[in-house]
């Protein structure tokens, strides 16, 4: 590629679920402009802030470029063999000597942005072979993922709100016009919501604090951070107390109804408004409307999933859209169908479980896999047989994303050997060993495997390198660690993992009596897949052997990765559908409303409900559209103008404790203590303090000088890590009890 040309090139913007489409100007190599793409068939031009600063974050100079090796305390670079001949020779021997418990894994959100992560960090994770796997997932979403299972048979079964086709959408603990969204893909979030109420529909906001996607509802009520649960059951109280209850198109595939009938008669709107803050009245009106909205549906997200009633107030999202007729329904909640599942799923399954194994210390149950990443630091402090002594990351920061932090790090220090795939050296990865950069995000190709399966319209985009990568490719970085790990050694080729996950999965079509390839030659469907590099390999198998794929016949005009790439902005699929019954996977093939897990759940709600309400403040976090993850910080044009980590107050509650805006506070919590400055602001629920998350930079050792110079602090210092959802596992980070006072001389 001539990089004098000057070009034009579109890609999907993989910085946020929204996965708008740019639209990059090229000159001598460089990117000289940024804008939306107006032809992209899923985001039509919209674009954030963070779309147009990809170009900064491609061409920063903190970003690293080749692999470091801590050597005396400080990390040096080295040549790629020498980075995994270490690991080879430092790593392999703990693994010997204490067994593959002894490693422990930490996997980050920016994995399920780009392929790499979603085709080889299970190869990953299956050389290494530890039950030690802890990921961003259970500071975030798990608690989704476990109501799914236990409403459709699976964690990815995940309902999505129908925006373009609702006139009602009751959102809590959501703020897409700062998130851009959120289990919910959907570029121009804002765009749609201003539609619903073009079309004479409405929105009602309930969240502690009056944010911009509040602003913009026709209607936003206060509620106590931690108490959506009660606010949602109740809600489903009043539908089966005034005969409300219509399952709709979903009546012949629900089982439980009764039994949740039942389960929620304690909970009427009186008895939980004064713990909400939320008016009985208001709350029958809500049931009511949305059982009435021709087209209505409730969305929940963050701050309803990371508080000790996570999957109770997840699951209870669904049950409401489900006796209010409104699941599998054109705009109420709908299941999106994206290219590359599996074509031809019909109903059943084996349903979803957890608790498979228990983690060493705190006995937590696994889900999906994984422990809670709020044990973290108990299983590498811990002595004895299965304790963490070392670590491999990729692409995460627990450092300042995960509860207890200060004292995740100190654990961090302490170990005998760390790994980290980053493409900076930040506060959790300065504590590596080794450090493998991956390319920069325009040296990949792209697709959202993950974000598909909540996109708000069926579409497919796939995006080429922008730029030869100055490296090995990421999936070439996973390749060779998962050959290490796998004892093949340092030097093993990565090409040989490519052939042998494509391979494998050609190999299973071809074996499945209910596929199209069944029966086929296996390296003749491998010669129509050619050379490709493996990421892109197992992209087009997926494609083509999905409902929407060629299935690898001359004679169909499906579609495959080649289709793709002649349709750069992307290929329309179409409006969400009706995928009842089969996307269910429960062993009965229907949904099943209630489970013994959920019941004991519903008990511990009442009797929280009899319990004197705590005193004091509840901290919360916050969003900002510039900010999506904490490496974010390192973007000039992400951080610029004024300082963003701030706790915000209520002016009541900054009177009572003579705090001045302006000033700095000193917050505390039973595990951690830091100052910030204060805003006061009376959008927040009195009784309620907001922090964000991500901030804390400029640690020795770590190599990040835009964001030390932008510091903050890490809000997870204050973070408790012993309170959890049970059932997920998820941390919680929301409704944190904590104490404000001034500080001294402020």
């Amino acid at each position: 590629m001539n990089p004098g040309t000057n070009r034009t090139v579109v890609r999907t913007c993989p910085l946020c679920e929204a996965t708008c489409g740019l639209e990059l100007q090229i000159s001598d190599g460089k990117v000289v402009k940024v804008r939306g793409d107006a032809k992209d068939v899923f985001s039509g031009g919209y674009i954030c802030p963070k779309g147009t600063a990809i170009a900064a974050i491609h061409e920063d100079p903190d970003r690293l470029r080749r692999p470091l090796i801590k050597r005396n305390g400080h990390h040096v670079e080295v040549e790629w063999d020498e980075a995994f001949a270490e690991i080879e020779q430092r790593l392999l021997p703990i693994l010997e000597e204490h067994g593959r418990n002894s490693v422990g894994a930490y996997l980050g959100n920016p994995n399920v942005h780009n392929m790499a992560g979603a085709f080889y960090v299970r190869p990953v994770l299956k050389a290494l072979g530890t039950r030690n796997i802890f990921s961003a997932s259970s500071v975030d979403q798990m608690p989704k993922h476990v109501s799914s299972g236990l409403l459709f048979g699976s964690p990815g079964a995940i309902p999505v709100p129908d925006l373009d086709r609702t006139d009602f959408l009751l959102m809590l603990g959501a703020n897409p016009l700062e998130s851009n969204g959120s289990l919910c893909t959907a570029p121009d979030f804002p765009g749609r919501l201003k539609a619903i109420r073009q079309r004479g529909g409405r929105i009602i906001v309930i969240d502690p604090r009056r944010t911009r996607t509040a602003r913009l509802a026709d209607e936003h009520f206060f509620v106590r951070p931690g108490t959506d649960a009660m606010l949602l059951v109740a809600m489903i109280h009043v539908l089966f107390e005034e005969n409300l209850v219509n399952l709709g198109a979903v009546a012949d595939h629900v089982n439980g109804l009764e039994e949740v009938r039942v389960a929620v008669q304690p909970f009427s709107p009186e008895r939980v408004a004064e713990r909400c803050g939320v008016a009985s009245a208001t709350l029958r009106r809500l049931a009511r409307e949305l059982a009435e909205a021709e087209r209505g549906v409730v969305y929940g997200r963050i701050g309803i999933h990371t508080v000790g009633f996570g999957t109770l107030a997840s699951w209870a999202t669904d049950v409401l859209n489900i006796l209010a007729g409104k699941l599998d329904r054109p705009g109420g909640a709908m299941f999106p169908l994206a290219a590359g599942t599996r074509a031809g799923k019909t109903a059943g399954g084996r349903g979803f479980k957890t608790g498979r194994w228990r983690s060493r210390v705190r006995d937590l149950p696994e889900v999906m896999g994984e422990f809670p990443v709020a044990t973290l630091a108990d299983e590498m402090e811990e002595p004895g047989e299965g304790q963490v002594r070392a670590f491999i990351t990729i692409g995460g920061n627990p450092a300042l994303s995960t509860p207890d932090s200060e004292r995740l790090e100190a654990a961090l220090e302490k170990l005998e050997f760390m790994v980290s795939v980053d493409i900076y050296c930040n506060e959790t990865t300065r504590h590596a060993d080794v450090i493998l950069p991956p390319p920069s995000l325009l040296e990949r190709g792209h697709y959202d495997t993950s974000f598909a399966n909540l996109a708000v319209r069926n579409v497919s985009n796939y995006s080429p390198p922008v730029f030869a990568a100055e490296g090995p490719s990421e999936s070439d970085i996973l390749a060779r660690l998962a050959l290490v790990l796998g004892r093949q050694g340092a030097k093993a080729d990565p090409a040989n993992l490519d052939r042998l996950l494509v391979r494998g999965l050609v190999e299973g079509h071809v074996a499945n009596p209910a596929s199209p390839l069944h029966g086929r030659e296996v390296d003749d469907v491998l010669a129509q897949v050619g050379d490709r590099p493996g990421p892109e390999a197992l992209l087009d198998v997926m494609l083509r052997m999905g409902p929407y794929g060629d299935g690898f016949d001359d004679t169909e005009q499906g579609l495959s990765l080649q289709r793709l790439e002649a349709n750069p902005h992307g290929i329309d699929l179409g409006a969400l559908e009706p995928q009842i019954p089969n996307v269910l996977s429960t062993p009965s093939a229907r949904i099943e409303l209630v489970a013994d897990s959920l019941i004991t759940e519903l008990d511990r709600l009442d009797r929280v409900l009899e319990e004197a309400e705590p005193e004091g403040l509840l901290l919360i976090g916050r969003r900002h559209l510039r900010s999506n993850n904490s490496w974010m910080h390192n973007i000039k044009p992400l951080v610029a103008g004024r300082n963003r980590c701030t706790l915000q107050m209520h002016p009541d509650d900054a009177a009572k404790r003579r705090v001045e805006a302006g000033g700095v506070v000193e917050i505390s919590s039973r595990v951690g203590r830091i100052q910030a400055p204060v805003e006061i602001n009376a959008d927040l629920m009195p009784g309620v303090v907001s922090l964000p998350h991500g901030w804390g930079h400029g640690q020795a050792g770590s190599r990040l000088g835009v964001a030390a110079a932008h510091e903050g602090v890490n809000s997870n210092r204050l973070t408790d890590g012993l309170p959890l959802d049970p059932l997920s596992g998820n941390a919680v980070l929301n409704g944190i009890p904590v104490e404000v006072v001034a500080s001294p001389g402020s």
